[in-house]
């Protein structure tokens, strides 16, 4: 009897043993392929997963407006009204300065969120879009062909475009859904609320028409 308990004891040892071996070993290659893990880029990660990473949205306190900074952002991509929006920005601010083009976004986005206007970025840049020269942005209706021939300013706006979108960008305009360059005088604009200047544009606000922002 004294023999076989000791032969049970011999036997509970050893079996303990390979368990607090084999639990070692896991968690040796546990930590093995969480070091993996996270020497890969989250990026790539996220492909590997299914799902697409997208870098934090700067807070507004943080964005700071200057070609330099904007070159710093990520590479900008988004959905059909992201790509609106970009192109818009293109044809309509490139030539302006980063906040000039922000708040052309945000005049854009102002009028998607206005009862006064179509409720989406697609339909706001190209509503009247088929009457030459009766739209909204001339760029859509002038009867020339939409080229983007300046990679790195389109490179630019997007970032701007996708900032405006995910909520980063100040209220610039306190609300604009107009605006016109400082080269015109347009009939329209005697009969709005002048909010702005912001480089070559001056922004207005229809007061009838009220949006979150100008509230």
């Amino acid at each position: 009897m004294k023999f076989l308990t000791l032969a049970a004891l011999a036997v509970a040892t050893t079996m303990t043993g390979q368990m607090a071996t084999a639990e070692a070993s896991l968690s040796d290659l546990f930590q093995r392929e969480q070091s993996s893990l996270n020497a890969v880029p989250k990026a790539r990660l996220s492909g590997f997963l299914g799902f697409k990473f997208r870098p934090k949205t700067p807070a507004v306190e943080d964005i700071t407006f200057s070609k330099a900074w904007l070159d710093q952002q990520p590479v900008a991509t988004g959905d059909a009204n992201f790509s609106c929006l970009a192109e818009a920005l293109y044809f309509e601010a490139r030539g302006e300065t980063v906040k000039g083009q922000f708040a052309v976004a945000e005049v854009i986005m102002n009028r998607a969120k206005s009862a006064q206007f179509p409720n989406t970025l697609c339909g706001v840049i190209n509503q009247g879009t088929g009457r030459r020269y009766q739209c909204q942005f001339t760029y859509t209706c002038d009867g020339h062909e939409e080229v983007i021939r300046e990679r790195a300013a389109y490179v630019r706006v997007a970032k701007v475009a996708r900032l405006v979108i995910d909520g980063a960008a100040p209220d610039l305009t306190q609300g604009a859904t107009y605006y016109h360059t400082n080269a015109v005088s347009p009939r329209w604009s005697r009969s709005f609320t002048k909010t702005t200047r912001i480089g070559v544009h001056l922004f207005y606000r229809d007061d009838r028409y009220r949006t979150a922002s100008s509230e």
